[in-house]
């Protein structure tokens, strides 16, 4: 008897020798029961004891550290400094305003860091792999991290091993500890207890190691050690990753910050002898040209791309596509092919048997063939050779084929449970992707008998006979290959089902030995209907100029009647490609058509790879789906590799860029155009911050060469900096996706950010708002205004929203698109607008902003003047959408 609650010592750390312990004296240690698991109170009061089931990483920054290193950069720094002197030679309320501004700045930087801080963290929580365990005698999934010492986890091939384990039964579990040992070979476990103590860590074969990876069969275990303790936890510090990883993005804004920060700083300087040789105040041109460098220098733009990528990725989460890596999100926009799976992901995975070919005739009925052989042998077959499992409900629980064939068995009138009882499963050999079959041997009271399944050209060769209504006859291959090919014309999954009967339980573990001189049974013809959004998602895949392929392991004819049906192959368009045909070819051969192969049937998930490799060197960037243990090297090397959220292993998610929660091809469309989305407001964003600099440069530069008093003060620039590059720049990030942004052609991958028209757009609307601000300079020192600085100083902040608004599409105009299509934006437009008009007409913000009040003339002036921006970009958009300036998007 096993107790299941209560306290027990601390077995907590890998120095017991659970190697030498057997199964029993290992649970009794635990205190737990092998059979029914913890009970849920007593699992959490021992992650309580023992904590979580977590390597621990560098740790995080506090929130005041965060907070602190905004202050950090070295211009800041200089800026406060100067601002200090200021105030000590007299001018404390403009010293106030200045550090009051920069800790405002610092304030929205915390908060876009922490932002983006929180997001990465919950993508990483979303992503956290769950563990198969026995809680209160049931079997359930929980995250990983939940594991405590005692726990009973199932085990099954393409799963990572989520802590260290006791293993207490197994069927030809083999684990890859490469990753901990060195050793390139799977190691087979076993149950019995090591006599050797002192045992290396390989030498330990009934035990299962943190991190390492089923590769084939099933086992059960007790959680021996978590989280450090564990023996992966004792090298984690080894281990560990950069977990701040940039995004190929980041690390070029980040150069390009370093060399427009060199450029800034030269201009700043030019401004600054400019100013003192004209006879400026020292001081004053100092600040005002250490205000245009905080301004100028664009040290937030890889922070803001952070927030941008870790916020799309959140959202994707609710259109059930989680993000594992962050560049994935870059990359979606530039995905040239879609290389998907079929079953599950193009088709529902709710299989029904259709048809069953057996006794030399194709039946759609069957319920009343269960006395006159080959039928009872097959229900036989069908039920014990399967791992699903019915609940009291009459529902299924496994994998979807799997459960669909013991619906039918049920049907037929053969109850799996009764059949168990009667001839208990002694041994198996689990599918593979290899022998594409598998077989489980029962023993009866006779002898025994052993079931086997798999897809005819695996299963066909291993029988000699097939069992008739008469007994056993010769079997002729050729004609049940070729009704094979009848019933995948009709987009039927097909599989074969034999048998043998064994004197005694073989001792070899050889599948070519086990294996053979099989007798036929007969065929199983399963459907699987597409998804019904599959065929729209393939369409718009093609609109968007991405190529839909599809692969399978079915039979060529199945592939070819589903992807037709799909929309894949439409009028002969591309080419249907079997497993076979494909590894007769070299690669050399292999790229001159894999551009034109649209559907890959038979295929082997080692062949992914290939297809893969000969796409990316045709140069195309290719998203590829899997959900299996041979998966994970075509994931890993695809540009967007993905994997199954709910029938996929943990292998191929840890591989995977991105999994899909709902299995679902259109959620890889959806992710497509929610990838283009989030890079064309990034785009955006760079453009409205980098043009707004570019006029508040070009318009202090200039002043001076035109023989014209500063036109700014180092106040008005650092508030501009604030309300007008914070608020509408990041509300930028929320703009939704432009009309027709899946009818234009994918973005080249290494294509620069700043391609299509964009450095010319910062250039020349630059120039325009430096132009328009110093027009109204000129003009307001002419006409004998008192108020020439207040005017240009709200020109420039208007301009700037004019500018906002108008970049919020590429080609179209925003009144096509809707003004309020973006209400964030608008609301940070307005809330500029009033600020500006605070700073303006209220008394006691005069004396700081070193503002006058305008009259309803200037300003209406003003609004004019700075509306001018506004509409020519409206007119650039209306030039391109004519083609009279190029701009391919």
């Amino acid at each position: 008897m096993y107790s299941t609650h209560g306290s027990f010592s601390d077995m907590h750390n890998n120095d017991n020798n659970w190697h030498t312990l057997t199964t029993d004296e290992t649970a009794q240690r635990l205190e737990t029961n092998p059979q029914s698991g913890l009970s849920s109170a007593n699992a959490a009061k021992r992650l309580a004891q023992y904590g979580a089931n977590e390597l621990k990483e560098k740790r995080a920054r506090s929130l005041w550290r965060m907070l602190l290193d905004q202050f950090a950069d070295f211009m800041i720094i200089v800026l406060v400094g100067a601002a200090v002197v200021s105030g000590i030679v007299g001018d404390v309320e403009d010293t106030v305003a200045i550090i009051v501004i920069v800790i405002l700045n610092a304030v929205i930087g915390f908060v876009q860091e922490y932002r983006a801080e929180q997001a990465m963290a919950a993508l990483k929580r979303m992503s956290e792999a769950g563990a198969h365990v026995l809680r209160d005698g049931q079997a359930e999934i929980v995250n990983s991290s939940g594991l405590v010492p005692g726990d009973v986890v199932l085990l099954e091939a393409g799963n990572v091993v989520p802590a260290d384990l006791r293993i207490i039964e197994t069927a030809r579990l083999k684990i890859d500890e490469s990753a901990l040992t060195g050793e390139s070979v799977a190691v087979e476990k076993q149950t019995q207890a090591l006599t050797i103590a002192a045992a290396p860590l390989g030498d330990k074969i009934c035990l299962a190691y943190k991190g390492t990876i089923v590769t084939y069969g099933r086992a059960r275990g007790l959680v021996v050690a978590t989280g450090m303790n564990s023996e992966l936890g004792k090298i984690a510090a080894l281990l560990s990753e950069d977990s701040e990883t940039k995004t190929p993005m980041q690390k070029r804004l980040a150069r390009f910050g370093k060399l427009l920060a060199l450029a800034a700083l030269a201009v700043c300087a030019l401004v600054f002898i400019v100013g003192v040789l004209r006879g400026e105040p020292v001081l004053l041109m100092f600040m005002t040209a250490v205000s245009l460098a905080v301004a100028a220098i664009p040290e937030a733009l890889p922070a803001v791309v952070t927030v941008s990528l870790a916020l799309g990725a959140r959202k994707m989460v609710k259109q059930h596509a989680l993000i594992r890596r962050l560049p994935a999100v870059e990359t979606l926009g530039s995905v040239t092919f879609i290389c998907s799976d079929k079953t599950g992901t193009l088709t529902q995975n709710k299989m029904h048997v259709t048809a069953i070919y057996a006794d030399g005739a194709l039946r759609d009925t069957w319920q009343d063939e269960n006395k006159a052989e080959p039928w009872p042998t097959l229900f036989h077959a069908l039920a014990l050779s399967n791992d699903a499992h019915l609940d009291s409900h009459n529902k299924a629980h496994g994998e979807p084929t799997e459960a669909t064939l013991l619906h039918a068995a049920q049907a037929a009138g053969w109850d799996k449970t009764a059949l168990e009882n009667e001839a208990p499963r002694l041994k198996e050999l689990p599918f593979d992707s290899e022998r594409k079959r598998m077989t489980t041997f029962h023993g009866t009271a006779e002898n025994v008998i052993a079931y086997t399944k798999g897809s005819p050209e695996a299963v066909l060769p291993c029988c000699e006979r097939v069992l008739m209504a008469d007994g056993e006859q010769n079997i002729d291959r050729a004609a049940l290959l070729q009704q094979t090919e009848l019933m995948a014309a009709d987009g039927l999954r097909v599989l074969a089902i034999a048998y043998r009967h064994w004197p005694a339980l073989p001792a070899s573990e050889r599948p070519n030995e086990l294996e053979s001189g099989l007798i036929f049974l007969g065929f199983v013809g399963l459907i699987d209907p597409p998804r019904s959004e599959a065929k729209g998602a393939v369409s718009l895949c093609k609109s968007a100029g991405i190529t839909p392929v599809m692969i399978t392991g079915d039979h060529p004819a199945t592939a070819r009647a589903i992807a037709r049906e799909l929309g894949i192959l439409v009028n002969g368009d591309g080419k249907v490609m079997t497993g076979v045909e494909l590894e007769q070819l070299d690669q050399t051969a292999f790229e001159a058509e894999v551009e034109h192969v649209r559907v890959y049937a038979r295929v082997d998930p080692a062949q992914k790879i290939k297809i893969v490799q000969a796409l990316q060197d045709k140069s195309e960037v290719v998203a590829m789906t899997g959900d299996g243990v041979n998966d994970a090297p075509a994931l890993k090397a695809a540009d967007i590799g993905i994997a199954m959220g709910k029938g996929g292993t943990d292998v191929a998610r840890e591989a995977a860029h991105m999994v899909l929660l709902d299995d679902n091809f259109a959620t890889i469309v959806h992710a497509v155009r929610e990838g283009r989305r989030i890079f064309d407001n990034i785009r955006k964003f760079i453009k409205y911050t980098m043009t707004s600099n570019a006029g508040e440069i070009w318009t202090i530069f200039l002043a001076p060469f035109l023989g014209l008093p500063i036109p700014l003060l180092p106040i008005h620039i650092l508030w501009i900096n604030l309300v007008t590059d914070g608020l509408p720049g990041l509300a930028l990030t929320a703009e939704p996706a432009e009309h027709g942004i899946m009818r234009r052609p994918p973005r080249p991958l290494h294509e620069s950010i700043f391609a299509h028209g964009m450095w010319q757009h910062m250039i020349w609307v630059g120039l325009l708002m430096g132009g328009i601000c110093l027009m109204t300079q000129a003009w307001a020192l002419h006409s004998g205004s008192a108020h020439w600085q207040t005017m240009v100083f709200t020109v420039l902040t208007l301009s700037q929203m004019g500018h906002v608004l108008a970049i919020r599409t590429e080609k179209e105009s925003l009144f096509s698109v809707g003004v309020f299509s973006n209400p964030l934006l608008i609301f940070a437009v307005l809330l500029t607008f009033a600020l500006q008009m605070a700073t303006i007409y209220v008394p006691a913000l005069n004396p700081i902003f070193k503002t006058q009040p305008l009259s309803m003339g200037e300003l209406g002036l003003c609004l004019a003047l700075s509306s001018v921006v506004f509409f020519a970009v409206e007119i650039e958009k209306w030039l391109v959408r004519r083609g009279l300036i190029y701009r391919s998007n």
